[in-house]
């Protein structure tokens, strides 16, 4: 199966604010036409780093795909490193210049000559065009393989590799393909998960098994390589059916969904509509639910209430209740859902108060510690969870246990 290489350009992706998410993309891309992606990189603006890491990605993978870099700008080296490493000169396309300088006058600004460097190809190359930018990619082919050169933004990336790549890789990607499942787990640890799955793999040596730890959830993922997608598909699904039916209800979803998507789906299905009442989470619940498109048609809204205050004079949680139990308890969590469903209408009722830390927290209670209520037509529930980590992953993490909660509730 021939090898891809992927490496992304930019200091900016070293810094911790920014994520280099093309890679996954281009990975998902590739193995759909029968790619291997054997590694992935990101190097900074520097020449001789980067120039040596080209060296080594076309000595050892058959196609290395690279992105970011080729603006205008004396830090936009890849054009140059890309050279240095295949031992070519660049040449002045004065055909691209004058592309730049017609999309520059329909924008009505003048060109800045310092984007004539755009405008340089690799001696044998061609030139990719950018209708969405100003940075043109690059193919440079060579026996069995190919070097591409692809802009760094998403938006000029995507359609380039899909209008004007995919079809020069599909003769070099040989006779088979890569099929990938993805399925989303909620509630297991990942050693737990594994020692469930691990009698699986053995029955089914054809098919790849990787998990991915992430803050709220795990991935497991079946990668087989086939003649066709189907074939692939064959060898992937009896797999996938096993598991499933080993971890039963700790599936929640597959590839890319989200678990707000999935109860938005169930809602939907159902005909049912939620509310949600937020302490802790500062409506982050209800952020994850209209994050999806279309959530208007079970969403009816939130509450955000703080103080205790809020809770009284807006979900009618009693004064009494608060002073005898404290805001975060199981009877308050309860009286938050119960009045957010009266209030709303809706059938189903979520609430969250806790302790998000650094600060606050009893010795019964401590930092971490959330009561979880959930109001139906079933009645009216909470559930005390605790999770560890900094404020932010902590509220995180009991806004994906409510949807989780909420996504069991539907299917009982």
């Amino acid at each position: 199966m021939p090898s891809v290489e992927i490496i992304a350009v930019g200091s900016e992706l070293l810094t911790p604010e920014r994520v280099d998410t093309n890679s996954l993309w281009l990975t998902a891309q590739l193995n759909e036409l029968g790619f291997e992606v054997t590694a992935k990189s990101i190097i900074g603006d520097q020449r001789e780093r980067l120039t040596q890491a080209y060296r080594q990605a076309l000595a050892s993978a058959d196609v290395v795909i690279s992105t970011g870099g080729l603006g205008p700008t004396e830090d936009d080296v890849t054009r140059d490193c890309a050279a240095e490493a295949l031992g070519v000169p660049l040449e002045h396309w004065e055909s691209l210049w004058d592309d730049l300088k017609a999309k520059f006058a329909r924008m009505g600004r003048p060109i800045p000559e310092n984007n004539r460097r755009q405008a340089s190809v690799l001696q044998g190359g061609e030139s990719l065009p950018n209708p969405h930018g100003t940075a043109p990619g690059q193919w440079f082919g060579r026996e069995g393989g190919a070097l591409v050169l692809l802009p760094g933004p998403p938006r000029e990336l995507k359609p380039m590799f899909s209008n004007h790549v995919m079809e020069r890789l599909r003769p070099l990607a040989g006779a088979s393909v890569l099929v990938r499942r993805t399925l989303k787990i909620y509630g297991l640890g990942e050693s737990a998960m594994d020692e469930m799955l691990a009698p699986l793999y053995p029955r089914h040596p054809e098919v790849t098994v990787t998990t991915l730890f992430t803050a709220l959830d795990l991935e497991v993922h079946l990668l087989a390589s086939g003649a066709t997608s189907e074939l692939g598909l064959r060898k992937v699904t009896p797999l996938e059916l096993a598991v499933r039916e080993v971890l039963g209800l700790y599936v929640y979803g597959e590839t890319a969904q989200s678990l707000a998507e999935v109860v938005g789906q169930q809602l939907l299905a159902a005909g049912k509509t939620l509310v949600t009442a937020e302490s802790i989470t500062g409506g982050l619940v209800a952020q994850r639910v209209t994050e999806v498109p279309g959530s208007s048609a079970y969403f009816l809204g939130g509450f955000v209430t703080y103080s205790e205050d809020m809770k009284h004079h807006v979900l009618g949680v009693p004064e009494g209740m608060l002073a005898q139990f404290s805001a975060v308890s199981a009877p308050v969590a309860e009286a938050m859902a119960a009045g957010a469903r009266a209030r709303s209408g809706a059938d189903y009722a979520l609430s969250l108060t806790g302790y998000a830390g650094p600060d606050g927290g009893t010795e019964e209670d401590p930092v971490g510690t959330a009561y979880l209520g959930l109001a139906g037509p079933a009645g009216v529930e909470s559930r005390r969870v605790k999770f560890v980590g900094d404020r932010e992953l902590v509220r995180s993490r009991c806004a994906q246990a409510a949807l989780d909660w909420l996504r069991r509730a539907l299917l009982a």
